[in-house]
């Protein structure tokens, strides 16, 4: 025990060693996130070490074993450091004055954000329901009441997607139905972001009818512009050699000035992987690399990530800044989208302290790489503001960083935010098939059902939204009896009772 002992007080000595940054940055926070933003130091502090032997070692004892202690962690190693020295018969107390958070008070921290941020009453569930409403709705008040009876207390607006009519179509609907039901429904509004897209493709071979596709297998060479144009011929020799590559535009020019040789771009949310393999003036020249037998078609407007390329571009975009002003007279809440640095979340910041709403909430967008390394300095610089949250958009994020690490990644999203006590928005792919066919996959009820951790889940529309909301909120409402972030609550089990009587009752 003597050597848990030391171990423990390295790591306790280590937050203090800290603790003159914790004040600094809890001075520049917004006063509702003084006490989180110094959690945050802290926590990052004691993550910053290995200690998997040591969690192991508090266990065997029966001591906390600092597993879950994101939200109050000088707390935690305080009492943990304690009781190990009474177990070696010391008496001990701290001498150094330390502002702390205990546990409940981590939890009331947390509850009091996310209440701040979507400052709606709760139903029946902590967690709230995000959906993005389908276009239809704007005419079919109906799709609006159906969905906020259900369980929607987030409406999200896509600003990608539709026009400005049939936004405040939307807006007018979801509010008046709000209020008729005696609901409430928060509305949130979208910012689109840098685009990183391909262009129009319009494909002739010779005189045949013109494909708006380009089919690509392991081995084809595709050109990549930042010049604009329409028609292309793609031209075959007599062996059916490829004589002239396909070409395709960009939306960005980025793209083609910032990536390097070597770098993997992949097209289409990750379906189609390619590497550069030259580049000049105006545009990039790849080999695909995707494995497939017959191929994959490469359409137009198809999506483009950039997994090794450290952008330089403005998350928020000149049509951003055309759209803020109705998105700052009508939003509850904006979503700031392609967040990479700290310098992004400045920017925001400053545009919309010209239009004087402090009230307003504002979603960081975790979607690249780039966000998830940068997380802890975003998360800081966003706490200057009172109401703040992060989404974690797992879609652009997968295909970023990897399907592999996709569920590491969320995870150490969820406790670097439950560190600095920010709610969570848990996105992309949530019950998919059940809103897509009217049917749940095992798999996707798993996921939701871990998806109560956050405090909000988002589902994106499509022909059973109704049936996917009514799913998830009973999902949420069963396992909030369970679980608490990372804790089990030890709600008492049925299936537990039943047995211990059946038990009593054999012979």
């Amino acid at each position: 025990m003597k050597k848990l002992e030391k171990d423990i007080t390295n790591l306790y000595r280590s937050l203090l060693n800290k603790e003159f940054i914790a004040k600094q940055v809890a001075e520049m926070a917004d006063p509702s996130y003084r006490l989180s933003a110094m959690n945050l130091v802290r926590y990052i502090t004691l993550r910053n070490q290995d200690l998997r032997n040591v969690h192991d070692n508090l266990s065997e004892a029966g001591i906390s074993s600092l597993r879950s202690c994101e939200g109050y962690v000088m707390q935690n190693v305080t009492s943990v450091l304690r009781l190990v020295k009474l177990i070696n018969g010391e008496s001990w107390n701290p001498q150094e004055e330390v502002e702390t958070i205990g546990y409940k008070a981590s939890k009331k921290l947390l509850k009091r954000h996310t209440k701040q941020l979507f400052e709606t009453k709760k139903r029946n569930r902590d967690t709230k329901i995000m959906v993005t409403v389908p276009r239809e709705a704007a005419f079919d008040p109906d799709i609006i009441r159906q969905l906020i009876v259900q369980g929607m207390e987030v409406a999200r607006i896509n600003l990608c997607q539709g026009s400005p009519v049939e936004w405040l179509m939307l807006i007018d609907h979801i509010r008046e139905q709000s209020v008729i039901l005696g609901l409430d429904c928060k509305i949130y509004m979208d910012l689109s972001g840098p685009k990183f897209k391909v262009g129009k493709i319009k494909i002739r071979k010779g005189s045949k009818k013109i494909k708006d596709f380009i089919k690509l297998k392991k081995g084809d060479h595709l050109v990549l512009s930042s010049k604009s144009f329409t028609t292309q011929d793609i031209r075959k020799g007599n062996k059916g050699e490829t004589l002239r590559n396909p070409k395709v535009s960009v939306s960005n020019t980025a793209i083609i000035e910032e990536t390097k040789i070597g770098d993997i771009i992949l097209f289409d949310n990750g379906l189609i992987e390619s590497r550069v393999i030259k580049k000049r003036k105006d545009e990039l020249e790849v080999i695909i690399i995707t494995q497939s037998d017959k191929g994959v078609k490469l359409l137009s407007e198809a999506t483009i990530n950039l997994p090794d390329t450290k952008l330089h571009v403005a998350s928020l975009t000149k049509q951003d800044k055309i759209q803020l002003p109705l998105v700052m007279e009508h939003a509850d809440i904006i979503g700031y989208p392609y967040v990479r640095t700290v310098e992004d979340i400045k920017v925001l910041y400053t545009e919309l302290d010209k239009y004087e709403r402090n009230d307003i909430g504002i979603i960081i967008k975790i979607e690249n790489e780039q966000a998830f390394e940068n997380l802890p300095k975003l998360l800081l610089e966003a706490m200057k503001r009172p109401r703040i949250g992060i989404m974690i958009a797992r879609g652009n994020l997968a295909v970023e960083i990897g399907a592999d690490r996709i569920a590491e990644v969320q995870d150490q999203i969820m406790w670097i935010c439950e560190a600095a006590h920010i709610p969570v928005i848990w996105a992309t792919q949530v019950l998919e098939n059940l809103t897509s066919t009217g049917t749940a996959t095992r798999a996707e009820i798993t996921d939701a059902a871990k998806s109560a951790r956050a405090e909000c889940v988002m589902l994106n529309s499509g022909p059973h939204i109704i049936e996917a909301v009514t799913m998830l909120s009973k999902i949420l409402e069963k396992m909030e009896g369970h679980t608490s972030k990372k804790k089990s609550v030890m709600r008492a089990l049925k299936v537990s009772m039943k047995n211990l009587d059946r038990m009593g009752m054999e012979e």
